[in-house]
């Protein structure tokens, strides 16, 4: 799928957001300014979290709590992983945060969470980001076990243009 702009990027989260549940865990990956916390944003406006969704780079982690009043009803964990692919054992970094605790009752984002995260539940959706030379960004989704093609076939009509 082909997101022409930031906004597009967030619209298509919200759109993303319609699919997901309570113990989903999402893997964001591409490089630096692809979109992954806009696509977070998104997600966070679809669920109805409340408060503003910002990069969590130096918190590592933060918990958007549902915003009742607005009609949410899951909590989502957005987490930022790169500072710990610098360290020697960036499982453990993880497994330090206690991210599993919330798994099963939030929706979990790790930015940069590849090779560190997948462990944490049974099933999880990759979404790969990357951004071309005309800004706009190229997302793929990839389902690992569960549910997932049958929920991706089910996202709500797009606006962005496929390739």
């Amino acid at each position: 799928m082909i997101l022409k702009t930031v906004d597009d990027t967030r619209e298509f989260g919200a759109r993303l957001a319609a699919v997901l549940r309570a113990g989903d865990l999402l893997v964001l990956s591409g490089p630096l300014g692809a979109g992954k916390t806009a696509l977070a944003q998104g997600i966070g406006r679809g669920l109805r979290v409340r408060g503003d969704v910002t990069s969590p780079t130096f918190v590592i982690a933060r918990v958007h709590r549902p915003d009742l009043a607005a009609g949410g009803t899951v909590p989502m964990v957005h987490v930022d992983a790169y500072r710990l692919g610098n360290v020697t054992d960036p499982r453990a970094q993880v497994d330090d945060l206690d991210l599993d605790a919330s798994v099963e009752d939030s929706v979990t984002l790790v930015e940069w969470g590849e090779g560190m995260v997948e462990q944490l539940a049974d099933a999880y959706l990759e979404v790969r980001i990357d951004r071309r030379d005309d800004d706009a960004r190229v997302v793929e989704l990839i389902g690992h076990a569960g549910d997932w093609p049958t929920r991706i076939t089910a996202l709500p009509e797009a606006t962005a243009t496929h390739p």
